[in-house]
Formats: structure tokens, C-alpha cells, sequence
């Protein structure tokens, strides 16, 4: 990506500057470098965002729920993030589980698409954004948490899913 934007601002430098010399490996037509262009800023529009309203999040545990949409986020002007509890619709359901389709319940983000860094310098990012269900006061609802977990839920006093889960990260 740092070659394709690169390459689009020498060439935007050059024809501003009305050298054209020798265009090997840069664009010929200008409809090569609107093609170039938009394709940088795909690229710039595929940032990864804070959970917010409408959300689809995967559930990690065994209460019953397969998918849920956050409704809102607890904390936060913006969003949820690691370790934040949401209130969350759910959408799709094991026909036998604790919790039922069109259940409003509550959970807390174990896993986000969105880095958060951390103490030492270092960041964690994972690739979906997963949800555990927990009660009013933050107790689990399944007996199980699959998947890693992030040790930040530590600090945000969730210890019991960091108990249930089989591997933290």
C-alpha cells in the first residue's frame, strides 16, 4: 500500500509540475490513476471501527444464542471495546438453548476486530468481533467460553469467563 501511494504522489507531483520525461511504471491515462486512486482509498474506508449500534457480534459460549446484534453499548460515546459490556438483541438460537431468538440480553465484548494496545508496547486485534453472555450482575450464562480470550478482561473484574475460557491470550 505504501508503493501504490507512493507512486500516486509522485505521479500527482509530476504532472503538477508538467514533467512528463519518462512515464515507465507510472500511470499513461488518467484513467489509470483514477483507478489507482479509489483503490487507495478502499483501502483507507476498510478501517476497523468500535462496536456500535446494529453490530453483528458471533457468541462464544453455551447458552443457547449463535448471533446477536448490539442494541448499546454500556460505556462509552462511541462504542464497546474490550472488555465492555453491551446490551444485545439476539438473532439466531440453538432450538433448545437458555436464551431464545428476539431475547434482549446483556454481554461482554471478549474478542474485537478493533487493536487496543497494551502495557508493553504491543497490540491485540482479532479477526471477529465475539460476545459472551452474562446476567444483569456479570455472571455467565453458559458454562463455557470458546476460543481466546484477551487477559485485559482482567482489569475490567470479568474473571469468571476468564475462568470458563480455555485459552487466554
Amino acid at each position: 500500500m505504501a508503493s501504490c501511494f507512493r507512486s500516486t504522489l509522485s505521479t500527482v507531483g509530476r504532472l503538477l509540475l508538467g514533467s512528463h520525461g519518462n512515464n515507465s511504471g507510472l500511470f499513461r491515462t488518467s484513467n489509470e490513476m483514477m483507478e489507482r486512486m479509489t483503490c487507495n482509498s478502499l483501502l483507507s474506508q476498510q478501517q476497523r471501527t468500535f462496536i456500535q449500534m446494529r453490530t453483528k457480534l458471533k457468541v462464544v459460549d453455551n447458552s443457547g444464542a449463535k448471533v446477536v446484534a448490539c442494541i448499546q453499548a454500556l460505556k462509552g460515546k462511541k462504542g464497546a471495546r474490550l472488555g465492555d459490556t453491551i446490551v444485545a438483541s439476539v438473532k439466531e438460537a440453538q432450538p433448545r438453548g437458555k436464551v431464545k431468538k428476539g431475547d434482549v440480553v446483556y454481554g461482554v465484548v471478549v474478542r474485537a476486530a478493533m487493536q487496543r494496545g497494551r502495557c508493553d508496547g504491543s497490540e491485540v486485534r482479532f479477526d471477529d468481533n465475539a460476545v459472551v453472555l452474562v446476567n444483569k450482575q456479570g455472571e455467565p450464562i453458559g458454562t463455557r467460553v470458546f476460543g481466546p480470550v484477551p487477559h485485559e478482561l482482567r482489569k475490567k473484574k470479568h474473571v469468571k469467563i476468564l475462568t470458563l475460557a480455555e485459552h487466554i491470550a
